[in-house]
């Protein structure tokens, strides 16, 4: 027998928030950082800093500091209102330019750095005949194909529209 769960919109939102609070910090993100996107996310319109301070129950200068990290990220755009001194932040709602905003973003602050590293480190030399080299070497070898292949990945993923990105993925799995 199915069990049928009802909530309330506002107790769906309060779970989704948090919910993607969780995941973000599991991502290595900021877990308010995560919790502001979700409510950007979700809200029908922009909000200001206060509304955003309200609903999470956070202060401004953590508000502040969120947004502005968000704004950085390209997850959400500062709008203002004509005739209006407030201002309003908005997150983008197509989710698969999300996903690609995101990983445009890891890509150049994680995985840029680590090739840059790996790069340099293919460059060490030694006697292929001592083990502590060949050891390192392989290693170093070994994680930088791996690198270049998921930067490869990625590339074609942040070029790739959506339809063609998940076909693609799916013929793998057939």
């Amino acid at each position: 027998m199915l069990l049928h769960l009802t909530m309330e919109l506002a107790e769906g939102k309060q779970k989704f928030i948090e919910s993607w609070g969780r995941l973000g910090s599991e991502w290595g993100v900021n877990r308010t950082m995560a919790q502001v996107h979700a409510l950007l996310l979700i809200a029908p319109e922009s909000l200001t800093t206060e509304e955003v301070m309200e609903q999470l129950n956070i202060s401004r200068g953590n508000a502040n500091m969120t947004l502005r990290d968000l704004i950085n990220w390209g997850l959400v755009e500062k709008q203002h209102k004509p005739g209006e001194r407030k201002e309003y932040f908005f997150a983008e709602k197509d989710i698969w330019t999300v996903a690609r905003q995101v990983a445009r973003e890891r890509k150049k602050r994680e995985l840029d750095p680590m090739l840059k590293v790996l790069n340099e480190l293919s460059a060490v030399e030694g006697d292929q005949n001592d083990k502590e080299f060949a050891a390192f070497n392989k290693s170093i070898t070994d994680i930088h194909k791996l690198a270049r292949n998921s930067d490869k990945m990625m590339e074609t993923m942040l070029k790739a529209d959506e339809s063609w990105f998940w076909g693609s993925i799916l013929k793998i799995f057939k």
